[in-house]
């Protein structure tokens, strides 16, 4: 198993069900990661899910370190866009996952997630770990 990884929003979502084993030992998620979490309580349909959206959030910051989306990631990021395309696939609709990716290329570190065919068409630029 990897040593480092980045975990995108799914896997953070549903972490307590990810079984551990398949993890890396260190584990770090984007700031875009961060951005949607905070976003979730805002947009919950009643107070109880808001106030457990925002307990989520609150912990995450507390358990992993926040990786900014710097410009290597930038970077990286026009590498990811043109491998999305090249398989077929509209990038547009997923700018905050490719994103995610881009930063997980830029660190040269997996990307884990619960949603693996998000990441299609990145074989060979980023190493995604389905959990």
């Amino acid at each position: 198993m990897a040593e480092r990884g980045l975990l995108d929003t799914s896997a953070v979502i549903d972490l307590l069900e990810v079984d551990t084993s398949l993890l890396p030992t260190t584990l770090a998620i984007s700031a875009i990661t961060l951005a949607e979490l905070s976003a979730g309580p805002v947009a919950a349909a009643s107070s109880d899910e808001s106030a457990r959206r925002q307990d989520r959030l609150q912990r995450v910051e507390a358990a992993f370190e926040t990786v900014p989306f710097d410009s290597a990631a930038a970077r990286a990021y026009g590498r990811i866009y043109a491998a999305v395309v090249a398989s077929g696939r509209k990038p547009r609709r997923r700018l905050a996952d490719l994103q995610i990716a881009a930063t997980a290329l830029a660190l040269d570190v997996p990307l884990v997630t619960r949603n693996p065919k998000d990441f299609a068409g990145l074989d060979g630029l980023v190493e995604v770990i389905a959990v």
